[in-house]
């Protein structure tokens, strides 16, 4: 177990913890919660290692492996696959060991390293490894990609993937679902609740805490309490305790000024001086209980808009994409934009308008990259809608195009008279200026947006989110990632807008400023288009979803929990896919010229016409093509049948024996070799429905050529 014994620790001049102590069980999964600063993460560079106590004792067992997420951005070319394994660090020292062993030719060692690779489960280690890759996201044709060629978000995936291949005694989680989207985070959280080992997890998602924690272990005022439940019961029991608190409180207070009262009265009579030297005694020695000094909840809200146009803006056939190549932009001739009897003015479309005239922009040319297309839809005042859909499917893409980040492909963007956007993006930020402070921050927002704002008028609408005494002339570069947001909503509610964009905005923000945003949105009178991966936002927030996905825009009828098992069904759609796709093109005969015709004639919608011996020609062709194609798949299914029946033979006569008279350890022989049998039937019987749904999907790949 884990034991802190009054653990001293501090960074720097700053007491994190002050003589704190806690115990953690083997096997409990715990969710550190805290404000921000309070030390969550030095509290894991204890447990790691890295940092040690200033004071008392922390211990935790010597021989116990432990996994956690590596915080640098990997910069290597090694297979994604290959990277990931590399985490399996048993793995890795079984094959050192066998390595070390064959190069000294000791015939010894090389069995005993054989030994460790097989209890390193090294027979299915790359598949486990492409797994962890798939379940968080990774396309099957992604798995061998070089690591560098992925984005930063994905290789931080890849670091999660690496740690949870790592077999450890302990895992130690900080917010692991940054980098994901909802498809990926309910796969970890199926992941983490199978986990074996202790686990401890800093999060700021509600709803993946409460779905995968049993215990809570909060941080404050650097004491630790540790609370039975998951987040909603911590908050639940926490409350409660600071009603009790507060009550004991209240009572001592009115106590002592009893007593004080007495003393101050009969002090200086000689008949009473020495009742009042007795209570004077008693308010000594009385144990003072401190007032329950919890740090004032954060609440912000969005002023009122100036204007509520209706509806907000109409997309009609647009095509959301990006170009293969800037292209030189022609004059934009001077446009007086008027105002249609809908309240539509157009002078926000000119550029789309140009682009299909084709006085500005060509319409999509070759290369250029198309990922929503076809989309109408309207936005009216007063909606509150989420954006679903997974990663690269062009959330991103349709927020930037409305916020006029860029522009649409084809079709128009009709925007109401009086529009005004409020944009938060993933990359926003970036966009702030590491050197200014988060006054000149607002003073140059405020000479565009508000002229007559005087200095002190922003330095108090900086203080109601949080930016007080010297933070307003900190350099925005120092800051954390939760205050650099604070201050980006900050500038956005300055701006009064009527149509809130947000793109993943919680990402940097703790559980306290997540609610004061679903409360301040709530109250909101404009309209909100949400993409995030915070459900407890989603669910709190919106009323209406967008899916996103297939190449288009789709309202989504159903709420969260139907997304999830939607989330599901996808995923395994396209898995079936792209195995179809390979089937598919493994099986192709190579083009002839006759072939190339066929081609060329499928191409244009027309058919080829075969007599009847061509015909069984080409399917017998086709046929033979196909047992080729399957023939590794039925042989191993042969051969999973054929263990799978061994297996259960094997179990059978272990369990058979184990109704008899058994000593300690042939006892525990036959238990261990139940567990092994166990597992490979697992293994097998996944495997063997993989093998089925390959000949499925190649047979029905065979009857649609045919």
């Amino acid at each position: 177990m884990i034991t802190l014994r009054n653990v001293t620790l501090r960074r720097g001049t700053k007491v994190l913890l002050d003589r704190a102590s806690v115990t953690l069980n083997p096997g409990e999964k715990v969710g550190l919660v805290g404000r921000n600063g309070a030390g969550k993460s030095t509290l894991f560079a204890l447990f790691n290692g890295s940092l040690h106590e200033d004071g008392g004792d922390f211990s935790m067992p010597p021989t116990w492996r432990m996994g956690q997420v590596a915080q640098n951005m990997p910069e290597t070319d090694q297979p994604a696959t290959a990277f990931v394994l590399d985490g399996d660090t048993r793995l890795t020292e079984a094959q050192a060991a066998l390595t070390a062993a064959e190069a000294a030719h000791d015939g010894e060692a090389m069995g005993h390293a054989h030994a460790l690779l097989h209890d390193a489960g090294a027979h299915d280690a790359k598949a486990r490894a492409q797994t962890l890759i798939l379940g968080l996201g990774f396309k099957l044709n992604e798995l061998d990609n070089p690591v560098n060629s992925f984005s930063g978000g994905w290789r931080m995936r890849l670091q999660l993937a690496r740690a949870l291949m790592c077999p450890s005694d302990l895992l130690l989680l900080d917010e692991p679902t940054n980098h994901l989207d909802l498809d990926a985070l309910v796969w970890l959280e199926g992941w983490l609740k199978r986990y074996e080992g202790t686990l401890i997890v800093i999060s700021h998602d509600r709803e993946f805490l409460d779905a995968i924690t049993r215990v809570t272990l909060h941080i404050d005022n650097a004491q630790l309490t540790r609370y039975g439940g998951n987040y909603t019961a911590f908050e639940e029991l926490r409350s409660q305790q600071i009603v009790l608190q507060q009550q004991a409180f209240s009572k001592q207070q009115d106590k002592i000024a009893h007593l004080q009262k007495f003393i101050d009265r009969f002090k200086a009579k000689a008949t009473k001086a020495k009742q009042a030297q007795s209570r004077v005694k008693a308010l000594e020695r009385m144990e003072k209980l401190a007032p329950v000094l919890t740090s004032a909840d954060f609440q912000f809200e969005f002023r009122e808009p100036l204007s509520l146009p209706n509806p907000m803006l109409a997309i009609r056939d647009a095509a959301f994409g990006y170009r293969a190549e800037p292209v030189p932009a022609r004059p934009i001739p001077v446009v007086e934009a008027p105002v249609d009897e809908r309240g539509f003015a157009n002078s926000a479309t000119v550029m789309a308008e140009q682009l299909a005239r084709g006085e500005l922009l060509p319409d999509i040319a070759p290369g250029d990259k198309v990922i929503l297309r076809g989309v109408s839809r309207s936005v009216m005042a007063g909606q509150r809608i989420g954006i679903l859909g997974a990663n690269g499917q062009g959330k991103s893409t349709l927020v930037k195009t409305i916020a006029r980040e860029m522009a649409p492909m084809a079709g128009r963007i009709t925007e109401g008279k009086g529009l005004s956007i409020g944009y938060f993006a993933q990359q926003e930020l970036d966009v702030l200026r590491p050197d200014d402070n988060p006054l000149q921050h607002m003073v140059r927002l405020a000479k565009e947006v508000s002229p007559q704002a005087r200095e002190q008028e922003l330095r108090n609408f900086l203080g109601n989110f949080r930016f007080i005494g010297d933070m307003v002339a900190q350099p925005v570069g120092t800051m954390s990632g939760g205050e650099k947001a604070r201050l980006v909503l900050c500038m956005i509610v300055w701006q009064r807008p009527n149509l809130l964009l947000l793109d993943e905005p919680t990402n940097h923000l703790d559980l306290t400023t997540r609610e004061a945003l679903a409360m301040a949105l709530n109250e909101f009178e404009g309209t909100v288009l949400l993409v995030s991966h915070d459900r407890a936002l989603l669910r709190t927030v919106c009323d209406e979803f967008w899916l996103v996905g297939r190449g288009g825009i789709e309202p989504f009828e159903g709420d969260l929990d139907d997304y999830q098992r939607y989330l599901l069904d996808e995923a395994k759609r396209l898995r079936e896919q792209l195995k179809t796709d390979e089937i598919v093109a493994a099986s192709a005969i190579p083009s002839s010229a006759g072939g190339q015709k066929d081609l060329k004639n499928s191409a244009v919608g027309n058919t080829p016409r075969l007599n009847p011996a061509e015909q069984r020609k080409a399917d017998a062709e086709r046929r033979q093509k196909l047992a080729a194609a399957t023939r590794p798949w039925r042989k191993e299914l042969e051969q999973a049948d054929a263990r799978m029946q061994a297996i259960h033979t094997e179990k059978a006569a272990l369990e058979d024996a184990l109704t008899r008279p058994m000593t300690p350890a042939d006892m525990a022989t036959t238990g261990k070799r139940l567990k092994e049998l166990a597992d490979e039937l697992d293994t097998l019987e996944m495997r063997w429905l993989e093998l089925g749904e390959l000949i499925e999907q190649a047979e029905a790949a065979h009857s649609e050529a045919a």
